[in-house]
């Protein structure tokens, strides 16, 4: 399979995101592509069309200028017109109708882009399939079928035993935040300022499943004083005693998109809501980071007052073994401050609301950040192991709602200085 990073074309690029999406579904049967798996995901033949709808409204009819394919369906695929809770209810396209539809758009695509070229609009079409495809991993997982999806495995690498408690300085004083006016950015990353960040502390590692474990085992959520009243009225609805995906006994199990087996003990923990994070982070004298101060942390480095971006090929990134890898596995994508697996293996919850950067415009469409901005979502940030490495940045800003858990995301905490910690 081609690497992204080979492929020297738009087109080459495109198809290279394509042969992932397709090997990611290849393996199943159509009534487990069209059935709703779980009620925060949509059907997995939705995905396929969304795709290929965005991908023509965006190359075939803005870019090319081109009148839409099947303007009958635009409706139907528009992320914001059908939300999740309603996709399984829809007259969709069925597997077979989704690729075609998929290889159609694709083919219009082609003539576009060797009559035009690339430019943003193409760059934003691959990331969003790229990040489609982490929505279906996490849809997969949730559904757990019976066969893996027919990607290739990498070797598991060996961990540094740490837990997450162990803390790096990240020195005080100015930075640069955001992505800079050149080259593809979303909106939101947009415009880089800059601020002052005074000195504290972030975790070297993120915390890991034993670290967790520990909380659990430990009361962790039957202590009503570490958790906020939303948090805790979330935890009483729906019986939350545990990660999402991990299975009580002894041992601990976890279900995995490639099945259940005894919890990694040395992974970072995974599967666990902004509640969760928080809660965790107060029972252990710390808090979640900022995102300011995380991005501070992965980029830039104080001593020579300068940004120095995380090198994404380092990171367990592009569904590298379908799962995270044990924490402080890949010391050669250490930040400046020296923390590692700031990006890759989980996303990682921070205490920020999503809001516009000073000076925000909305670009190329207000729906895909403007409308979410407000205190309902909460940042994340660093990418996961599904998370695709063309895609994934020290500026790339990742939201979702505080009581989500289909998400790859996982937990890094901070302390301000001179705060005792656990």
């Amino acid at each position: 399979m081609a690497d992204i990073q080979e492929a020297v074309t738009p087109a080459e690029a495109l198809d290279e995101a394509r042969e992932r999406t397709l090997a990611i579904v290849a393996p199943f049967a159509d009534a487990d592509l069209e059935r709703v798996h779980d009620p925060v995901m949509s059907p997995l033949v939705w995905d396929l069309a969304h795709i290929a709808a965005y991908e023509d409204l965006w190359i075939g009819h803005r870019h090319g200028g081109l009148g839409l394919l099947h303007p009958e369906l635009a409706a139907m695929y528009d992320a914001f017109e059908t939300p999740r809770a309603v996709r399984g209810d829809l007259p969709l396209l069925d597997c077979a109708g989704a690729l075609e539809y998929l290889a159609a758009v694709r083919a219009r695509t082609d003539d576009v882009l060797a009559r035009e070229g690339g430019g943003d609009l193409v760059e934003l079409v691959l990331r969003h399939e790229q990040q489609h495809d982490e929505t279906m991993l996490q849809a997969i997982e949730l559904a757990a079928l019976d066969t893996a999806p027919g990607m290739p495995r990498d070797e598991r690498p060996a961990g540094n035993g740490m837990t997450g408690f162990e803390p790096v300085r990240v020195p005080g004083g100015p930075c640069a935040i955001g992505a800079g006016p050149d080259g593809f950015a979303y909106d939101n990353e947009r415009p880089r300022h800059q601020t002052d960040v005074r000195e504290f502390l972030i975790g070297h590692v993120p915390i890991t499943n034993a670290t967790y474990l520990t909380f659990v085992e430990g009361g962790g959520y039957e202590r009503r004083e570490w958790w906020t009243s939303e948090a805790w009225s979330w935890k009483e609805e729906y019986d939350i005693t545990h990660p999402q995906g991990w299975v009580p006994g002894d041992p601990w199990l976890q279900r995995r998109i490639d099945g259940i087996a005894p919890l990694p003990l040395d992974e970072p923990v995974v599967h666990v809501s902004w509640f969760e994070a928080d809660a965790f982070a107060r029972a252990n004298g710390a808090r979640l980071p900022t995102e300011i101060e995380w991005e501070k942390a992965a980029t830039w480095d104080q001593e020579t007052g300068t940004a120095r971006p995380l090198e994404a090929g380092q990171a367990n990134l592009d569904h590298g073994g379908f799962g995270p890898h044990p924490v402080g596995a890949h010391p050669g994508g250490a930040a400046p401050c020296g923390a590692l697996g700031m990006l890759g293996d989980v996303w990682e919850w921070t205490a920020s609301p999503f809001t516009g950067y000073d000076g925000f415009r909305a670009h190329p469409y207000p729906e895909y950040s403007e409308v979410f901005f407000g205190d309902r979502h909460r940042v994340l940030r660093g990418g996961s192991w599904a998370t695709r490495a063309h895609t994934a940045t020290a500026t790339f800003r990742n939201w979702d709602l505080p009581q989500r858990r289909q998400i790859f995301s996982g937990i890094r905490l901070a302390w301000d200085i001179g705060k005792d910690r656990a």
